[in-house]
């Protein structure tokens, strides 16, 4: 899913201030021990994930595993996507 992961990646880089990491920025980096997302910016990863993609992230999906790097957010949209075919 490269599409999906540059998209990931350019909304991380343009909307968190956190985030001026840019081009530095691992695709296994941890948003949270990095300090590039905040628990509101979780908020914003999941409208921007729900209005972008077309899914619910339910409550229970609110967890690092899911949502704490790039690499685990693609992996996160691909099951949500296959879900929903």
């Amino acid at each position: 899913m490269p599409n999906v992961e540059q998209e990931l990646r350019r909304f991380v880089i343009d909307n968190f201030p956190f985030g001026q990491v840019g081009d530095g920025l691992s695709n296994d980096d941890s948003f949270l021990d990095q300090g590039i997302i905040d628990s509101t910016g979780v908020l914003e990863l999941v409208t921007f994930l729900e209005e972008t993609y077309e899914i619910k992230v339910e409550d229970e999906e609110l967890i690092p595993d899911n949502l704490d790097s790039i690499n685990r957010l693609v992996k996160f949209l691909q099951r949500k996507l296959q879900v929903s075919s």
